[in-house]
């Protein structure tokens, strides 16, 4: 016999207290499960139940088999239930958090042709600049750039992009430019507000050293379009991610502040909470992004 119901036999034997309400449970008649105890109980060389006329019970070895068993019955139960979410169409509440500047000018566009594909997923992203608990606050996935610092998500590597320091030739023009990392000291800075690490940029010399640059900024604000348009206006310099200044920087509203700096680059990331399987809805977005930016690189924004 299969030796997986003689042990479902056996653990709904012992959930229901009796054969009879074990058959009805099973759908099977109570002979038969009789026979698949009993061929168990043979197979194991031992007795598992009590049997009395008024009741059956687990023996002392029937209860730690049964604590085993019904472990064994459940994995077998979710796998099943793995293998057939994989297979459904991808449905459902989607909810995403990524940064306001990836998110409006990056994400947003892509979603109507995700959502022409995927009619019966629905979209909740939520754009912010802040770190998300994704679990705890009830995200299915985010979009995240640079150095991931929670090892326990999932990530999956979209694109990367650059940080160029930028400014407009307008301010160029009032201020001088600057022509190494220490005559920052002297310019117009303009920084995120929202940074763990406050107003410090992190640079590379053209010798490879890496260096920090903290100064107090001239204007500080929680969003980088708002940086940029600063920076085009001539307020100052911003340190910048390519998806964003990239446009200015090909219409000649901004330049490069130090050309002879390397060009820093951050992955952009598809983050999501770990587990046995993705959710169809979650890898049906994940699926399409890397798609959508799959022509993306470093300085093709």
């Amino acid at each position: 016999m299969d030796r997986l119901t003689e042990m479902e036999a056996f653990a709904t034997v012992v959930n229901q207290g009796g054969f009879t309400d074990a058959a009805k449970k099973m759908g099977i008649s109570k002979s038969a499960v009789s026979k698949h105890v009993s061929s168990l109980e043979a197979r194991l060389g031992a007795r598992l139940l009590n049997r009395t006329t008024r009741r059956v019970s687990p023996t002392e070895i029937g209860l730690a088999y049964y604590d085993r068993a019904r472990r064994v019955l459940n994995d077998a139960g979710e796998a099943d239930a793995l293998v057939t979410s994989m297979q459904s169409a991808p449905s459902g509440l989607l909810r995403i958090s990524v940064a306001t500047d990836f998110g409006v000018n990056h994400l947003s566009p892509a979603l109507s042709e995700f959502l022409q594909d995927f009619p019966d997923i629905t979209v909740n992203m939520v754009l912010n600049n802040r770190y998300v608990e994704l679990i705890s606050e009830g995200f299915d996935m985010a979009v995240r750039i640079g150095e991931l610092e929670d090892s326990t998500l999932r990530a999956r590597k979209l694109t990367e992009t650059t940080k160029r320091m930028i400014a407009s030739p307008k301010y160029f023009e009032q201020y001088g430019r600057p022509e190494k990392i220490d005559d920052l000291n002297n310019h117009k800075l303009l920084h995120y507000s929202n940074q763990s690490s406050g107003n410090v940029w992190k640079l590379t010399a053209p010798s490879g050293e890496k260096r920090q640059v903290r100064t107090a900024g001239w204007l500080s604000v929680n969003d980088g379009q708002s940086l940029l348009n600063a920076a085009i206006s001539g307020l100052g310099i911003a340190y910048l991610p390519s998806f964003l200044y990239a446009e200015a920087m090909e219409k000649g509203l901004v330049e490069d502040a130090i050309p002879d700096l390397p060009l820093e680059t951050q992955g952009i990331y598809a983050v999501y909470p770990p587990g046995r399987f993705t959710q169809p809805k979650v890898r049906a977005f994940i699926d399409f992004l890397v798609h959508e930016f799959a022509e993306k690189g470093p300085a093709d924004w």
